[in-house]
């Protein structure tokens, strides 16, 4: 069975702690010499990534003197804010914090693949999941906290006698948008991935240069994709014509 190197590092030294956890959650590993997958571990490194680098990046910014990186991160920063004002509207400033959480992690999630021994986790039907349910929480909650019991009449349709009818065809269709955000970046990535990997173990320079590009071009589409959806979805939520 593969296993990445940092896999095998974790198993080897983190094996115990692991399935102590699991068992608490009632959830045994399946190998309980080996209770640590590659997704996981390739998770944690792009959570660790994610802290220093914006830590780092927040200590060195700078008014007078910004940087490449900074320049960079600003033009993200002010597309995306630009969208969810478009999306949203003008309250989807408010929801920042979210959006660009999802963008950069799922968007480094997708570049680590590029690395040498290591996998992206979006690859993994459990990730895209998460971020599927997180997604699925986040907007609900919008919704809320901004129209309260407002919100819940928005499943019931415009007139109540059409209650009985448009209450099941909303909840299916909301607990169907966490299957579908799943889906299309599993897909995609691991779709991707698996195309990039084939043409490097075939060819040498050139045409891997190639596939290397078009990762580089899928990472980012998938990132942008699954978080214009995350717009779209907290608009209808917080939306007070709705």
């Amino acid at each position: 069975m593969h296993e990445l190197w940092i896999t095998r590092l974790l198993n080897s030294i983190l094996a115990g702690p692991a399935n102590v956890l699991l068992n608490a959650i009632h959830f045994p590993a399946q190998d309980p010499k080996n209770p640590w997958s590659d997704w996981l571990a390739c998770e944690i490194v792009v959570v660790i990534f994610c802290v220093i680098f914006f830590a780092v990046v927040r200590r060195r910014l700078s008014v007078d003197r910004p940087g490449k990186v900074q320049h960079a991160l600003e033009v993200v920063y002010e597309f995306l804010h630009a969208q969810a004002e478009e999306v949203v509207g003008h309250d989807g400033g408010k929801y920042m914090a979210f959006f660009g959480t999802i963008f950069f992690f799922i968007l480094f999630m997708n570049l680590i693949g590029l690395i040498p021994g290591f996998d992206s986790p979006t690859m993994y039907p459990m990730v895209p999941f998460g971020m599927a349910v997180s997604t699925f929480i986040f907007y609900h909650a919008a919704g809320l906290k901004t129209n309260r019991f407002g919100y819940v009449k928005q499943f019931l349709g415009p007139m109540l006698w059409l209650a009985p009818l448009m209450l099941p065809i909303e909840i299916i269709s909301h607990f169907a948008r966490p299957l579908s955000l799943t889906v299309r970046l599993f897909a995609n990535m691991f779709a991707g991935e698996q195309v990039y990997l084939t043409f490097i173990s075939l060819t040498k320079l050139i045409i891997p240069a190639v596939f290397i590009g078009l990762h580089l071009f899928v990472s980012f589409l998938q990132a942008y994709i699954f978080t214009l959806l995350a717009m779209i979805y907290v608009s209808g939520a917080v939306s007070h014509e709705h």
